[in-house]
């Protein structure tokens, strides 16, 4: 993979790091903690590469903390924040052109072939030809 997704930049730091929320002093033994930034920069590893978390190099620290941290962020809505603030700088710095938008898609085949249909349930009950009643 290419250098550029092994870190984070400085500027792109600065302006990320304020929005992730502080950890708790870990004040148990054990490992020390992924510096947050590390963990930053595998999880955009594991988006831009789709590698599975168990296979992050171990420059990011574990898959295990990447992926915690990274549920942890979502339920924080630290990406949602950090959208927002960097379309506000990007808007800022390059003018988006808000008029117009555009939408991309990829449409796959099923890996089965998708040929068989789903069973249905029965909308009504079926009488069976030797009811008694």
């Amino acid at each position: 993979m290419e250098a550029q997704f092994r870190n984070v930049p400085d500027g792109l730091w600065e302006q990320i790091a304020p929005l992730i929320p502080a950890r708790r002093k870990n004040t148990l033994r054990g490992r020390p903690p992924v510096p947050d930034r590390e963990v930053l920069a595998g999880i955009v590893y594991r988006l831009r590469t789709g590698c599975q978390w168990k296979a992050l190099p171990r420059e990011f620290g574990s898959g295990s903390t990447c992926h915690r941290r990274f549920k942890e962020w979502c339920a924080a809505g630290v990406f949602t924040k950090v959208f927002s603030k960097l379309l506000k700088f990007y808007d800022r710095r390059r003018a988006i052109q808000w008029t117009w938008s555009s939408l991309d898609s990829a449409t796959v085949k099923a890996p089965k072939g998708g040929t068989s249909r789903a069973p249905t349930r029965p909308t009504a009950r079926k009488v069976a030809s030797n009811a008694t009643f």
